[in-house]
């Protein structure tokens, strides 16, 4: 049965619903291009990218971004590859490549599209800040130049245009009415409002996303979607991301477990936790958990212990008071009690439960669960033995250790 809300006062709704929508929130998963330009990252063969996209589409993503076909052979095929399991396998899953606002990476989208038969948006992306004009000795009339030349060209591929200006949260309003407005005119269908180098607090990205409704978007009247792509190099991504949708945003931008240059992108998996926790989703992300194991395998960075939900220690507790709670909830024979008691994520939700373990910090109340819950019966001595040797340990035990100190099991 579902837990009586009575039992938590929560806070996050006093004022009204935790995040107001005006249409259901989208994502955007960068994980096989944005995430594969973190410089830890190994660039996995085309078959754990096909797993990988199809965990996507299992979890209800609803675009992603294939890469960079501009980039080289390799980034090409791989592309190639994508778009058709795409297009034979029918996901419901909307395409995007990147390219830069050349027409040497442009067509080879263009390309893709007619081999694959797949409807594919092109992400064509450029600089816009103060301090990155400075650096690449650029103009502003060299930048509308560059935008009228690269989205006339992709429009006239017949390729849909998600127009993005990078550094967007540090450059001048002028600067990002004028390009936005411009490729707009040229035929962009979306925009994308970029937090390059992770500068802005949320507090900037509801100013910035309400100038560029209000100021650019709306004064065209036409009907263009805007996208939000942060960095988490302050530690504000998923806070920023949240942001951006109550700001009115479209579609969200980030990579499973935030992978992605210097600290990476906005963790999409965060994301999602967050929006099902705040009510915004409401479907099966029971393999969430599978879908971060298999990227993390495939570009070889381990999910740290303490990671966000698919973290190994993210539902388990050693520590005698924490357990003892979960351990009276457990016997209520109330599974969500005993997932919410001490957690402030249901862990039922993600196809996860509660583990109790037992270690330096834990009570005997743990050691009796553990040992039940084993189909061990336990005896006082047993009880003390394992009690013994855990406040003189320096971790937790593993199972080998503890089941060992529980001697052979009866004949």
């Amino acid at each position: 049965m579902a837990l009586d809300r009575d039992l938590i006062y929560d806070w996050n709704r006093v004022e009204g619903h935790e995040l107001e929508l005006q249409g259901a929130p989208r994502l955007n998963d960068e994980t096989l291009r944005d995430g594969l330009q973190s410089p830890s990252v190994l660039d996995p063969p085309i078959e754990k990218k096909i797993r990988i996209l199809h965990l996507m589409d299992e979890l209800g993503i609803d675009q992603v971004n294939l890469g960079l076909p501009g980039a080289g052979p390799r980034a090409r095929e791989d592309v190639l590859r994508l778009a058709r399991e795409m297009a034979v396998g029918k996901l419901r899953l909307r395409a995007n490549c990147a390219a830069r606002t050349l027409e040497s990476d442009i067509r080879p989208i263009a390309d893709i599209v007619q081999a694959a038969g797949l409807e594919i948006e092109a992400a064509t992306f450029l600089g816009s800040s103060p301090i990155r004009l400075f650096a690449e000795d650029w103009s502003l009339d060299f930048l509308l130049r560059t935008t009228e030349k690269a989205v006339r060209f992709a429009a006239a591929l017949g390729l849909p245009v998600m127009y993005v200006t990078e550094d967007t949260t540090r450059a001048r309003p002028e600067v990002i009415r004028r390009l936005y407005t411009t490729a707009i005119e040229c035929g962009a269908r979306a925009i994308v409002v970029c937090d390059t180098v992770g500068h802005v607090t949320p507090r900037g990205v509801q100013a910035l996303i309400r100038y560029v409704r209000e100021e650019v978007v709306k004064p065209t009247g036409r009907k263009v979607r805007l996208d939000w792509h942060g960095h988490s190099d302050r530690g504000l991504a998923v806070a920023n991301a949240l942001a951006a949708f109550a700001a009115g945003v479209d579609q969200v931008h980030g990579a499973a477990l935030g992978l992605g240059e210097r600290v990476g992108n906005t963790p999409l998996d965060q994301v999602l936790v967050n929006l099902r926790l705040m009510g915004a989703i409401d479907r099966d992300l029971r393999k969430l958990k599978e879908y971060c194991q298999v990227v993390s395998e495939a570009v070889g960075v381990p999910i740290p212990a303490n990671y966000p939900v698919v973290g190994s220690d993210a539902f388990r507790t050693a520590t005698g008071v924490h357990a003892a709670t979960v351990i009276k909830a457990f016997k209520k024979h109330d599974v969500e009690l005993a997932n919410q008691v001490y957690s402030g994520v249901p862990s039922h939700w993600f196809g996860l439960e509660q583990k109790i373990e037992i270690g330096p910090m834990s009570g005997k109340s743990n050691i009796i669960f553990w040992l039940e819950k084993q189909g061990i019966r336990p005896t006082k001595k047993l009880v003390e033995k394992i009690f013994v040797r855990a406040k003189h340990a320096d971790r937790l035990l593993t199972e080998v250790e503890i089941r060992e100190l529980c001697g052979p099991p009866a004949p």
